[in-house]
């Protein structure tokens, strides 16, 4: 398991097979997407939306509809102001 110590500025060295694995460069962007409390993936900015297809897919969870989806989005965009 590749791990990585934060500094006292909250920065992080990506280990370099993390940093291969997801195909990622210096000045590359990625991003954070929480999965559940605590929980992160890391996803590297640079690709397509339809490779992100199924990653947050979770066994036993019921899928949202389109209300309850565009309900949890009103909800996080109302937090985030």
């Amino acid at each position: 398991m590749a791990a990585a110590t934060v500094t006292s500025k909250g920065q992080i060295t990506i280990p370099a097979q993390v940093r291969s694995a997801l195909g990622v460069d210096a000045g590359d962007r990625i991003e954070f997407v929480e999965v559940g409390k605590g929980e992160f993936n890391i996803v590297a900015a640079t690709r397509s939306v339809r490779e992100m297809s199924g990653m947050l897919y979770r066994k036993g969870r019921k899928p949202l509809s389109i209300e309850e989806t565009n309900a949890a989005i009103a909800k996080g965009a109302s937090r985030s102001r």
